[in-house]
């Protein structure tokens, strides 16, 4: 007689066997696997934990799990990643949007909604550094009244993000180029600027979680030598593309948000009393605001 794996079954032991293996959350993943596969919300898998697998179906979680434990990221496994309660398609060519990236989107939203553009204009800001799109199409999602352009020098991220749009029904209100950092945008000015830049220091990248070091892309993580090469860029050249009043907001790493807010406050072109820092979930220093005069 031929064994028998219910749902139930086959997550208890997908958790044990990742939890050997090393995975930090084995439990999590198991189940966002195994919903996936299934394409059931994972209190399914809870409310009929007796139900018994296909032997189609467990192949093709069993080639998953073979994924898993090789450490590639789950969104990568199952190609979408949830941000902002919105699903997000990604690959290999982009980042996995995490939740510290929230706090800029928030940051961004509650800024941009005490700003009053003149009669007949609207909200518009630049998302450099794209990736998959996730913090600028949860921002129009978040406010229909407001226009963006997205900037990434990675033509395959470029092609997610405008996936992305479409998916989200926000494609009409979004510009995308291709190019480095602010340099497409050259003659346009936006009441904000936006962006999650490499910031990760050179030597660092080694030892970064396996997941992350083996299969995000190292251009998106790679931030120079000391992690603010992109920082000291988007400084400089963003007050050209700002409106009077516009804001700068840059997530950052551990550890640079005080050297980030000194090179806004050296540079005359932003009013340096307003700079802003907001922490994290975890109650880090995430988010560096800038004002222009």
């Amino acid at each position: 007689m031929a064994e028998v794996w219910t749902i139930g079954r086959i997550l208890k032991w997908t958790e044990q066997f990742f939890a050997q293996k090393g995975i930090e959350s084995p439990r999590l993943d198991a189940e966002v696997l195994l919903g996936h596969l299934l394409k059931k919300e994972r209190i399914y898998l809870y409310v009929h934990f007796d139900e018994p697998l296909e032997k189609d179906e467990l192949a093709a979680f069993h080639k998953m799990i073979k994924q898993r434990v090789s450490r590639v990221p789950v969104a990568y496994i199952t190609g979408e990643k949830e941000f902002m309660g919105l699903p997000f398609k990604v690959t290999p060519a982009t980042l996995v949007p995490r939740p510290d990236t929230e706090i800029l989107v928030q940051a961004a939203i509650d800024a941009l909604r005490n700003m009053h553009p003149e009669e007949g204009e609207r909200l518009t800001f630049a998302d450099i550094g794209t990736g998959s799109g996730a913090i600028c199409l949860s921002i129009l999602h978040e406010l229909p009244e407001a226009r963006a352009c997205t900037v990434d020098i990675s033509e395959e991220a470029r092609a997610v993000a405008e996936e992305n749009a479409g998916s989200l029904g926000v494609q009409d209100r979004v510009e995308f180029f291709t190019g480095d950092l602010l340099a497409p945008l050259a003659g346009r000015t936006f009441d904000a600027i936006l962006s999650n830049p490499p910031y990760i220091p050179t030597a660092d990248l080694a030892g970064l979680q396996e997941d992350v070091r083996k299969y995000e892309p190292r251009g998106a993580l790679d931030g120079g030598a000391d992690g603010l090469d992109f920082y000291r860029r988007l400084v400089h050249e963003a007050p050209a593309y700002l409106r009077e009043g516009g804001f700068l907001a840059m997530e950052v790493g551990i550890h640079e948000a005080g050297q980030v807010a000194e090179l806004i406050q050296a540079d005359p072109a932003y009013a340096a009393e307003r700079t802003e820092i907001q922490k994290d979930y975890a109650g880090i220093d995430r988010v560096v605001l800038a004002w222009r005069k």
